[in-house]
């Protein structure tokens, strides 16, 4: 949260003021609770510094938020996979459990701290303190390929293109079922949603104010355990491969999952275990082993092609899953 806030109380009478501020507003509760110990509330233009006061109605309520200061990173000695590197940009694979830029919980120990180290400094400022030459995310469990922008210049141009649309992005993805049809284009809007602030959800109305234009291409590669799945003779699960036409917050988990298919391990949009994998044959209980092992979203970012921003070459890279997801795949290719 960033801007002040002034809500009016017209219901909600008698919850506690942290709850209903946060119900009405952007920041979690945690935010708002420890906000208005700081002294950043006020009911009637008189500061209030009780999380659990009750809320009455006619009350109006303002909450200012002090002034964000940005820590500058640290460099930190992390190991990098580096694809591709010049004094413009660098190319990585980024490994699963890496978080990009430093945030509340991550404060170190990010992609942006390891890169600090490897380019002594030298990443482009587009991005602010936090997040220097950071062009575009992948979710901390997601692996797979990423571009860090060394200069402005660069930064600006991989910006360009990624507004267009003018970047080659392909990822694996290990989902429950079997999509039909077995490839398609999911142009549904994205828009943050209204009962948990960690997740998106589908704008299925189209009429959402706050909801984005997303558009996720996909083709199913393979499909696993036939005759296992909840519908007689349909797989249990399937890999797919899904291109981003647009770049949204979770556009693929959301997505898959919005359209029945959430993808392996991910707990946020989707469930542990394997619907219909029943049995106690050996490829079963293996496989069964392997699910319950894999404790992230099954998403591996595997190619990204792009025209350099500043000498005009074509580039492209493609990097194989990581072995986790590549010991989950050979588990359901067994079956």
């Amino acid at each position: 949260m960033k801007e002040p806030i002034e809500l009016n109380v017209e219901e909600g009478e008698g919850e506690r003021i942290d709850r209903w501020v946060a119900d009405r507003a952007d920041p979690s509760r945690t935010q708002v609770k420890n906000l208005i110990k700081e002294g950043a509330l006020t009911v009637g233009g008189e500061a209030m510094t009780d999380p659990t006061r009750k809320v009455a109605l006619g009350d109006v309520i303002a909450l200012t938020p002090p002034p964000v200061k940005e820590a500058a990173p640290e460099a930190q000695d992390i190991p990098l996979n580096i694809l591709f590197e010049d004094e413009h940009l660098i190319v990585l694979d980024k490994p699963a459990g890496l978080v990009v830029h430093p945030a509340a919980g991550n404060w170190d120990g990010t992609l942006v701290n390891a890169l600090l180290h490897h380019c002594r400094g030298s990443l482009s400022g587009i991005g602010g303190v936090a997040r220097p030459g950071i062009v575009h995310r992948l979710d901390k469990d997601t692996s797979g390929v990423m571009v860090v922008a060394k200069n402005d210049e660069a930064h600006r141009g991989l910006r360009r293109l990624f507004s267009v649309h003018d970047i080659e992005r392909a990822y694996l993805a290990l989902c429950h079922a079997d999509p039909r049809p077995a490839s398609g284009t999911i142009d549904i809007p994205i828009a943050r949603s209204r009962k948990d602030r960690l997740k998106r959800e589908a704008d299925w109305s189209f009429e959402r104010p706050d909801a984005k234009e997303a558009v996720t291409h996909y083709k199913r590669l393979e499909a696993y355990g036939a005759g296992r799945g909840k519908v007689a003779g349909e797989p249990v699960a399937s890999l797919v491969e899904c291109r981003l036409e647009t770049g949204r917050t979770h556009q693929i988990r959301v997505h898959m999952s919005t359209t029945g298919h959430p993808l392996i391990g991910d707990r946020l949009y989707g469930k542990a275990g394997i619907a219909g994998l029943g049995g106690e044959e050996e490829a079963v209980v293996t496989a069964r082993e392997a699910v319950r092992a894999f404790k992230r979203q099954a998403l591996h970012a595997h190619t990204l092609g792009f025209e350099h921003p500043v000498t005009g070459e074509e580039l492209s890279f493609t990097t194989e899953a990581p072995e986790d997801f590549a010991w989950l795949r050979k588990s359901l290719r067994a079956l």
